[in-house]
């Protein structure tokens, strides 16, 4: 069996991995009713529903709501509305279902979801990302209809430190299933591998819910990506009775085939469980698989399958924009897309257990995961948020996420929590506000809030190796981490030596002394940057550095409520992304980095208050466009792809000054051009991240060419636009399939007579979605508009606005047409196949 060992030197993991969600589930979202009431009578069956609301879930009731300074939320949830819904749903079981088991799964309801069967009340799950399920079985008729009624409480506000949405905002499904099976999370799949050999071993738990006992016989089979058999277990025959039966099986496999971001192969762990006597089939379980091993070494870093290699990471929150909370795959596709083609192969869910989709889909496309399972423990950090359930629910919260998610090949460090207070002695924040509460928590602590040397463990220092031993029970092939802001040894997390590898957030200036600090202690950058960017908006001289706040308790303001997108703002505990990129380039001991954020999000507009209500994180704008440094990032994390970025734009007011920046990558130089003549040759140096000039501004052309040895290899230009005359639609997909759920993100750009792009547009454009879609939200990327999302119109911000249209369920055209006055109006089809 494999083990995993901390060893003098290193961390080394090897495992196979596979699905959260289960392969014998059906989906239970169609045909919901919906009201945003607090009526407890809405839990029986014969309560009359008829006036709510028909809808499909997932769903998330905020995201449909307006922007106020006076939802209890804040701007650091996003400024939206809370409340109570209840959600009620009337179906009929089939008469073969009887004498079976029916369980209703849960990806994750926003909060206090309490579940109802026929009036009986199933149990209350406070904690809005944990996934649950329950038993149907006893409260079911076959011959009537059955009424299941859930009450979601988000009311108590704030809870939350980002935009948390309200609802039943992932997926439901329904699992019935014969009287011995296996559980909901019932398998676990570890393996011994290198390049040249694998040994798989899998325990099984199998329940048997009748009396008495029954002789089972388990056959395992490992199926490659071509469909064909490649190792199989030798038959396990077993006598199982009650629950938690546990069967050992082990598979041999020559010369796997590994795991890794750039060939995320992929294997299908098949099990029948078959009646010993008889042969029959009783049950069928599949687990989506791959291999790979990796280390941690507190001197080389990381390395996968023998290969070094640096983690290339984003921190991520769970909203899609404009969908909100609501879980949607191709939502998720969309964004790890947008991040792969930047080079991204790292993915930090900050700071709760994802959706399960988002592992299938990193699993798929080859990003590495850091699984993340609080951002507070007993310390709370909001008035109302989850440290008042801590103490009862935090053992099986972390459970359930270890048991669903440790079979994943893309996770590869559990964390226990983010910035917990109990990284010190006394660091209460309940006085403080959530913007207060946000910006103290990234500034050390005086030396008496620190645990000392030898002598006893503190309280914290002893929760911390409780949570740690608790995932090594469960899972003791990955390493522990936590994102922690106290970099000093003395951080009570630390201290407790339950940490396989140092996590700091930020503190770049402490990086260099971690091998001396904590010798021996692989190490990573679990939050890394926090620059502040708003795309389009450019505030010069560029070389001048922007921190913002200053300090954290010193209230910032800018008339403008935007952040310059040269990289030349950040926050001040963090760093700008070239800076911190050149740190984790120098060190090799650093293993990667998470940078915060991947996309921007909805909630915690730092430095801004109120109208801000989404964040200035992200090297991607809420929409979906990329900033500028987005391709600093791909210069340097893509040295397979030629890049060549030249911004800002080239509509200025004459004789501006005007700074001009370029990121590029696999060149020797770069030459500036104004309207046909050089303004100066630059080659990087061994700090530079990129090339400047400043020019004076006139109309026209700027274009830079990049050269190898002597011979150009690539070029961009910006050109001055003219008037705005028409609107430019562009989908990112033109075909979707027919399901009621895929997406088309249809980009409206307003454009010049000659189809330049105006930065400075700000028309409002108008949708209209025809045929088997529907608008399913629009945006612009602007932190502050207070235009709702679900809207026919959207105002353009520097150019551009985004539409999303989903399919409506049925296949055929679909026609998107949009328009704004005095511009030419465009239109796009796009085809929803069956």
């Amino acid at each position: 069996m494999f083990r995993f060992a901390i060893l003098a030197l290193s961390v080394v993991i090897a495992q196979i991995s596979g699905m959260a969600a289960d392969p014998r589930a059906v989906l239970f979202t169609r045909d919901w009713r919906f009201a945003l009431v607090d009526d407890p009578a809405a839990a029986q069956p014969s309560y009359d529903d008829s006036g709510w609301r028909a809808l499909s879930l997932p769903h998330d009731w905020a995201i449909e709501g307006d922007f106020s300074e006076d939802n209890p939320s804040g701007t650091g949830g996003g400024a939206l509305p809370g409340g109570i819904g209840w959600y009620r749903k009337t179906f009929e079981m089939p008469a073969a279902a009887q004498g079976k088991h029916t369980y209703i799964d849960f990806d994750g309801a926003y909060m206090n979801a309490s579940v109802y069967i026929n009036g009986h009340l199933l149990g209350t799950r406070p904690y809005g990302y944990a996934s649950f399920s329950y038993d149907l079985t006893p409260y079911l008729s076959y011959t009537e209809p059955n009424v299941v009624a859930v009450k979601v409480d988000n009311s108590d506000q704030p809870n939350s430190r980002w935009y948390s949405g309200c609802g039943i905002y992932r997926n439901v499904w329904l699992r019935t299933l014969g009287d011995v099976q296996i559980p909901l999370w019932g398998q676990c799949v570890r393996t011994d591998v290198d390049a040249a050999n694998a040994v798989i071993n899998v325990v099984t738990t199998v329940d048997n819910l009748a009396d008495g006992k029954r002789n089972i016989v388990l056959r395992l089979a490992l199926i490659d990506a071509d469909g064909n058999t490649v190792a199989t277990a030798d038959a396990c025959q077993a006598s199982v009775a009650g629950q938690g039966s546990e069967v050992v099986s082990t598979l041999s496999l020559a010369n796997p085939h590994l795991w890794c971001p750039a060939d995320p192969y992929l294997y299908t762990l098949d099990t029948t469980v078959e009646d010993a006597a008889t042969g029959a089939k009783l049950d069928h379980y599949t687990v989506t698989t791959g291999m790979r091993f990796y280390e941690f070494d507190p001197v080389k870093g990381f390395s996968l399958n023998g290969k070094p290699m640096k983690i290339n990471g984003v921190c991520m929150h769970h909203d899609l924009g404009a969908l909100g909370a609501v879980v949607n795959t191709r939502g998720i596709e969309r964004q790890l897309e947008i991040l792969k083609e930047m080079g991204a192969n790292g993915y930090r869910c900050t700071h709760n257990p994802p959706a399960p989709e988002v592992l299938d889909l990193c699993d798929k496309m080859g990003f590495l995961v850091m699984d993340e399972t609080f951002d507070m423990w007993r310390r709370n950090k909001t008035a109302n948020d989850y440290a008042r359930y801590f103490d009862e629910w935090h053992e099986r919260d972390l459970s359930d996420l270890i048991l669903r998610d440790r079979n994943h090949p893309s996770v590869i460090i559990w964390s226990i929590g983010n910035e917990v207070l109990e990284q010190w002695s006394d660091a209460n924040a309940d006085t403080l506000s959530l913007e207060q509460a946000n910006l103290i928590l990234n500034f050390g602590h005086s030396a008496d809030m620190l645990a000392s040397e030898g002598g006893e463990l503190s309280v914290n220092s002893l929760l911390t190796r409780k949570l740690a031993q608790h995932v090594r029970d469960l899972d003791p092939t990955r390493p522990i981490t936590a994102g922690c802001n106290e970099p000093e040894p003395g951080n009570h997390l630390f201290r407790s030596g339950a940490l396989d590898i140092i996590g700091y957030n930020y503190h770049d200036e402490w990086m260099p002394s971690v091998p001396q600090k904590f010798p021996g202690k692989p190490f990573i950058i679990t939050e890394s940057v926090s620059a502040l960017q708003t795309r389009g908006y450019y505030r010069m001289p560029s070389d001048s550095v922007v921190l913002a706040p200053d300090r954290w308790d010193i209230p910032y303001f800018d008339p403008t409520f935007s952040c310059s997108s040269y990289d030349n703002c950040h926050v001040p505990w963090g760093n700008t992304h070239e800076g911190t990129m050149r740190m984790v380039r120098d060190h090799d001991f650093i293993s990667g980095q998470f940078v915060w954020t991947g996309f921007d999000y909805i909630g915690e507009p730092t430095p801004y208050g109120w109208p801000a209500r989404s964040s200035y994180f992200g090297i991607v704008d809420l929409a979906g466009f990329p900033k500028d440094s987005y391709y600093m990032y791909q210069s340097q994390w893509r040295p397979d792809a030629q890049v060549c970025h030249l911004f800002p734009h080239w509509n200025w007011q004459e004789g501006q000054q005007v700074d001009m920046w370029c990121y590029f990558n696999n060149a020797d130089e770069v030459e500036l051009y104004l309207n046909g003549q050089s303004q100066g040759v630059r080659r990087l140096g061994t700090d530079d991240l990129h090339a400047s000039w400043r020019l004076t501004y006139e109309p026209g052309t700027v274009e830079v060419i990049a050269r190898k040895d002597g011979k150009e290899v690539a070029r961009d230009a910006r050109h001055t636009a003219g008037a705005p005359a028409a609107i430019r639609l562009t989908p990112d997909r033109h075909e979707i399939t027919a399901d009621g759920r895929d997406l088309s993100y249809v980009a409206a750009e307003v454009v010049d007579a000659d189809g330049n792009l105006c930065p400075w547009a700000e028309d409002q454009i108008t949708f209209a979605v025809n045929g088997v879609g529907f608008n399913a939200g629009v945006d612009n990327g602007s932190p502050i508009s207070l235009e709702r999302f679900k809207a026919d119109q959207r105002r353009a911000m520097y150019g551009r606005a985004m539409l999303i249209v989903q399919s409506s369920g049925a296949p055929g055209p679909i026609t998107v047409t949009a328009t704004a006055p005095g511009l030419t109006a465009a239109y796009a089809a796009i085809a929803a196949a069956p």
